[in-house]
């Protein structure tokens, strides 16, 4: 039987494999942004791995939850970044001026651990299991939600991309409700996540909150809108869309 020490050595050993990898093809093609494909693919591996070494059912649910995120994830950011030659605006604001050194610490070490972090809830659950199973359904009910605001907001910022009349700025479907309903989709389905394979083990298990909240962080601060906004505050009719939208949590539009 593999224990949860192991089992958290392998799944950072796997994440530090990929992120080596994904370093090296970022400095090949000049681009940090090929990091954000790489993104929802690390936690399908972590997923994995937790499966294939764990021993408790729960795992197979959570692997399922975390692939159909993981791998729409990087499939809709690959399918966005084919043949663009450009980096993104937040990497380059982020990385002004520096070598591909200061890229290595700032984004691929600190966003390859804060996959495995991330991902304490599907890695722990694997061995502990579930003490109360029907917050295993809450979580994925909770997961659901996170799903449809990140797949539904993706599909509606496409196509208003794709219309020829289209406003200044997108504040259409639940854009009208969040600047960000992608982003706050992923909080959403990380928050499920630890609610089936963290808070539903128990109380030892459920200290894994520091996984969503981790991911939260990230989402709003750190690499997320917050990071977005200094650009897209610049663009013309953003700051009016700003004052009536809230920002990560949906919320009726203020009146003008």
């Amino acid at each position: 039987m593999v224990t949860l020490p192991l089992l958290l050595v392998c799944s950072l050993a796997a994440v530090a494999v990929l992120m080596t990898v994904t370093a090296l093809v970022s400095r090949r093609v000049g681009r940090v942004a090929v990091v954000d494909v790489v993104w929802g693919l690390g936690f399908v591996l972590v997923a994995l791995v937790s499966a294939v070494l764990g021993d408790e059912p729960v795992r197979w649910l959570l692997l399922v939850m975390v692939a159909v995120w993981g791998l729409r994830l990087s499939w809709h950011i690959g399918k966005r970044q084919l043949g663009n030659p450009h980096e993104d605006p937040r990497y380059a604001a982020m990385l002004e001026g520096s070598g591909f050194g200061t890229a290595v610490r700032r984004v691929f070490v600190v966003q390859g651990l804060a996959m495995w972090a991330v991902s304490l809830p599907v890695q722990v659950a694997a061995i502990e299991g579930t003490r109360w199973p029907w917050l295993v359904w809450v979580g994925a009910a909770l997961w659901a939600v996170g799903m449809v605001f990140e797949a539904v907001g993706d599909a509606q910022l496409s196509a208003y991309k794709k219309d020829p009349d289209r406003p200044q700025v997108m504040d259409r479907g639940l854009w009208a409700w969040t600047r960000h309903p992608n982003y706050f989709g992923d909080a959403s389905v990380w928050w499920g996540i630890w609610l089936a394979g963290g808070l539903a083990g128990g109380w030892l298990p459920a200290l894994t909150i520091v996984a969503p909240a981790v991911m939260t962080y990230f989402l709003v601060f750190a690499s997320g809108a917050r990071l977005l906004e200094r650009s897209m505050m610049k663009r013309p009719g953003y700051p009016e869309y700003a004052a009536r939208t809230s920002m990560f949590f949906p919320l009726p539009p203020k009146r003008a």
